[in-house]
C-alpha cells in the first residue's frame, strides 16, 4: 500500500472524444487506416466532423482515461494535461474533478482550442482515431508541479505525449522528481505508429531507467523491437529487466516480473461494442492492483475486468463503478 497522497499521477493529452459509428467504406473514402491513431490539422478535423454521423461527446485522452478508471476502483489519482479556457476545456476539467481526480494544470488563455479526437467505430467494435491535438501541445515543464509529483507513488506517461517536444521535457522533469522522491515511473507505448516514430527514444527511456514499468500491446511490442514474431519481441523485452505488461486482445495479457512471466486470460463478455479505451482501462486495473500491494496475477485480473467493462459499451471510460464490479467478481 502506498503512503503517498496519490496512487498514480498521469501526464497525458487532454482530449475530448467525439464518437460516431460508420461502415468500412467510410474509412476507405477518407483514407483512414483502420485501428490506428492519426494526427490531423484543424481543416482535416472540420472535414471529418462534417462527414461523420451523429456523435457522442465525452472527455477522453489515454492517460486521463486510465486515471478515471483508477478513481472508479477507489484509487487516488491526479492528472497533468493542457486544455484551453474554452467550453470544451471547462467540460473536460469538470469531468475529471467530478471523479475525485486532482487536476490543477492551468488552462491556456490563448492559442489553439482544447484538443479533440474523432473516433470512428466500425461494426466489429474496432476504433479508428483522428486527433487534433490543439491545446495539448502547449504542455510544458512549467506545468509539472514538483510537490504533486513527489506525492505520487507512480507517475504514468502516455506515449502519445511524445509528439510535442516540450511535453518530452515535462515528462523527463517528472521522472527525475519522482525517482528522487522514491516513486516509480510507468509509460504506455500507446500505438504502434507512435512507437515507429520514437522507437529509439522509448528504448532509451527503458535502458536509462527513466521508466520502471512498461505497458504495451502485442503490436506495439513487435514495433519496439522490429520483429514480426511475438516470442522474439517478448524475449527482447524480458532481457531489459523491466516490469512490463503486454496485452494481447482476445488472447489475454502477460506480466513480465522478476519472478518470470505471468499470464491471464481475458474477462469474458457477450460482445465487443467499442474497443476504445481497452488498453487504458487495463492499465487502470493493473495500476490499482499494484499500488494497493497485490500480486501480478491479481493486477492482471483487475486489468482484464476493467477492459472488459469498457469495451462492452461506447466510450472510453467506465459506465459502472469498477470497485463494486470487482467486488462482485471476488477481485477486491
Amino acid at each position: 500500500m502506498t503512503s503517498k497522497r496519490y496512487d498514480v499521477l498521469a501526464l497525458g493529452n487532454a482530449i475530448v472524444d467525439v464518437f460516431a459509428s460508420a461502415e468500412e467504406d467510410f474509412l476507405m473514402k477518407y483514407e483512414l487506416v483502420k485501428g490506428s491513431m492519426a494526427l490531423i490539422d484543424e481543416p482535416r478535423a472540420e472535414l471529418l466532423y462534417g462527414a461523420m454521423g451523429p456523435g457522442k461527446v465525452v472527455s477522453g485522452g489515454s492517460a486521463a482515461n486510465t486515471i478515471a478508471g483508477l478513481a472508479s476502483f477507489g484509487g487516488k489519482g491526479a492528472f497533468i494535461g493542457k486544455v484551453k479556457a474554452d467550453e470544451l476545456g471547462k467540460l473536460y476539467r469538470h469531468d475529471l474533478t467530478s471523479l475525485g481526480v486532482a487536476f490543477d494544470t492551468a488552462a491556456a488563455t490563448d492559442g489553439p482550442a482544447t484538443a479533440r479526437s474523432f473516433i470512428i467505430v466500425t461494426p466489429d467494435g474496432e476504433r479508428t482515431m483522428n486527433t487534433y491535438l490543439g491545446a495539448c501541445q502547449g504542455l510544458s515543464p512549467a506545468d509539472v508541479d514538483p510537490a504533486t509529483v513527489e506525492n505520487a507513488d507512480i507517475v504514468y506517461l502516455e506515449g502519445y505525449l511524445w509528439d510535442p517536444p516540450a511535453a518530452k521535457d515535462a515528462f523527463r522533469k517528472a521522472s527525475e522528481i519522482a525517482h528522487k522522491a522514491g516513486g516509480r515511473v510507468a509509460i504506455t507505448l500507446s500505438d504502434s505508429f507512435c512507437v515507429d516514430r520514437y522507437r529509439d527514444e522509448f528504448l532509451g527511456l527503458i535502458r536509462n531507467r527513466m521508466v520502471d514499468l512498461v505497458f504495451a500491446n502485442e503490436h506495439e511490442l513487435k514495433s519496439l523491437y522490429q520483429s514480426a514474431d511475438f516470442d522474439t519481441a517478448l524475449a527482447a523485452l524480458r532481457a531489459e529487466n523491466v516490469l512490463a505488461v503486454i496485452t494481447r486482445s482476445e488472447n489475454g495479457a502477460l506480466a513480465l516480473t522478476p519472478d518470470g512471466v505471468v499470464a491471464e486470460p481475458v474477462f469474458p463478455i457477450e460482445r465487443v461494442v467499442d474497443a476504445t479505451g481497452a488498453g487504458d482501462l487495463f492499465a487502470a486495473g493493473f495500476l490499482h492492483g499494484l499500488t494497493s500491494g497485490r500480486e501480478a496475477r491479481d493486477c492482471l485480473r483487475l486489468g482484464a475486468l476493467a477492459a472488459a467493462e469498457v469495451i462492452s459499451h461506447v466510450g472510453a471510460r467506465p459506465d459502472v463503478n469498477l470497485k463494486t464490479l470487482a467486488g462482485n467478481n471476488g477481485l477486491l
